[in-house]
């Protein structure tokens, strides 16, 4: 139902303030460069007590919090495990070297690494959403680009920038993001989609180019010893495994060069299914998503096998288990920190705090985030340019939940709602979806996908949350003139 300007739904109640202080403390922490998990324990418990009343389902709540949270992300798990499993397998062969032997040709030196992963980030995850891209991109591309010399944060940043923000913002193939945010508002989808398009370019080339002078001065070149070093970040990188697989691998030519290209190989024919079961079913059908992530997964157990099979023979029964403990270890390390994080925003959605407030089958769950955002459009006067940097911001607070997706339906309602005659409702549309898939998509909140990149990156989730916030922000502050400007 589309929301009426000066409508007041609800009272907001002392859970709805302590979930916005709590917020409030969490975004002031990160700003401040500290860890956020015990905030979010704290808050987590605080706000389920006064949302309940009863002290024991507080208690109960922050357990239900972080089992919902594992839950919701395990696919993440997953897809890090093989895939990780997948690389220290390819180490054992030596075919990790010869695989990228050939894209170092084209990423001569670093500034044409940053720009080639962004390039190859956006068109693939275009098809088939970052979730299953990520995967690809770090494993394939990742390591060539961090030998031309890029540095591991700013490669990370680009994939970042480039897919959970310009291409997932936009959905302009899939079309799920501007179907959601122009339904809840009787829009037109097929002019949000493009509009949304358009500024996700804007927003994008805005940032890109902050975080390239962000990181110019750290780009080294090729020859430098310290690239090398960098390396050792990557997954199944370091120097002591290194010098195992040279003494092991020296006899296995012929596997090393199979499986150099029965991986990229694999994975191409992954990807042309993908693009084909697109055209073919249409914007309603396809391998895209989680699906899509599932059948990557899938052919990295496979290739898994083989190379463990090919490497150890007989030994293969052990060393496959070592691989995927090795991947399980790296993805708790890379994920764990994000767990409670991530309980405490889900307990603000509707869809999952029935679960963890261990509500009946028949109780209405609260939305506290949606809630408090409702509450506050209340406020945004009647200015073209209040309400569209009103909608962003609205936009921006939805996607802390992690998703991005889950507060289309509010901004695209709302869009509908506060349009004026200064400003059409597929701008404002347009403009919400882009904050709020930006932001929970994710590229500056660590409690969504971003922590898969972080994790084939080997660094801090924070870390990379923390470079990335200056050129999104901006980039979203530009793109939202640029809609004044141009509609």
């Amino acid at each position: 139902m589309m929301l009426q300007k000066g409508e007041v739904k609800m009272e907001l109640s002392f859970a709805h303030w302590a979930y916005a202080l709590v917020t409030l403390i969490v975004i002031i922490t990160m700003v401040m460069r500290r860890g956020v998990v015990l905030p979010t324990l704290i808050g987590t418990f605080l706000v389920a007590w006064l949302a309940t009343g009863d002290l024991v389902t507080g208690f109960t709540a922050v357990f239900n919090a972080n089992l919902t949270a594992a839950t919701e992300l395990f696919n993440i798990f997953l897809i890090i495990t093989f895939m990780v499993a997948l690389l220290y397998a390819l180490k054992d062969l030596g075919a990790d070297q010869e695989m990228i032997a050939p894209i170092q040709k084209i990423m001569v030196n670093g500034h044409m690494a940053y720009f080639v992963l962004i390039i190859v980030t956006f068109v693939i995850s275009l098809f088939f959403w970052p979730t299953p891209a990520v995967p690809l991109i770090c494993a394939l591309l990742l390591p060539a680009a961090v030998r031309a010399g890029l540095p591991v944060i700013g490669a990370a940043m680009a994939i970042a920038i480039a897919g959970q923000g310009m291409a997932l913002s936009s959905d302009y193939v899939i079309q799920i993001a501007p179907t959601l945010s122009a339904t809840a508002g009787n829009l037109e989808t097929s002019v949000v989609a493009d509009k949304a398009l358009i500024l996700s370019l804007i927003a994008g080339a805005v940032a890109i180019a902050i975080a390239y002078l962000m990181i110019y001065k750290k780009i080294r070149k090729p020859s430098n010893p310290e690239n090398e070093q960098e390396m050792k970040m990557l997954p199944g990188q370091s120097g002591e495994e290194i010098s195992t697989r040279k003494i092991q691998t020296k006899h296995l030519p012929v596997w090393r060069k199979f499986f150099a290209i029965a991986v990229p190989v694999s994975m191409l024919l992954v990807m042309t299914f993908m693009v084909y079961t697109k055209i073919e079913r249409g914007s309603s059908g396809g391998l895209d998503g989680g699906d899509g992530a599932a059948l990557i997964g899938g052919v990295a157990v496979l290739l898994l096998a083989a190379a463990t099979v090919a490497f150890g023979k007989g030994k293969a029964f052990d060393h496959i288990g070592e691989h995927i403990t090795n991947g399980f270890v790296f993805a708790f390390k890379a994920m764990g920190p994000v767990i409670p994080i991530a309980g405490f925003f889900f307990l603000g959605s509707n869809e999952f705090s029935g679960s963890i407030l261990s509500m009946g089958e028949d109780a209405t769950p609260p939305a506290l985030l949606f809630e408090l955002v409702e509450a506050g459009q209340n406020v945004i006067p009647e200015s073209a340019f209040l309400t569209a940097f009103g909608i962003l911001i609205i936009g921006i607070i939805t996607g802390l939940d992690g998703s991005g997706f889950s507060g289309l339906p509010l901004t695209g309602a709302l869009s509908g709602a506060l349009s004026t005659n200064g400003i059409d409702p597929e701008t404002l549309a347009a403009i919400g979806q882009l904050g709020s898939i930006w932001t929970g998509g994710g590229t500056i909140v660590a409690w969504s996908s971003l922590v898969a990149i972080a994790g084939f990156s080997g660094i801090s989730v924070m870390e990379l949350v923390r470079k990335n916030f200056l050129p999104v922000m901006v980039g979203l502050i530009v793109m939202t003139i640029a809609a004044l400007l141009i509609w």
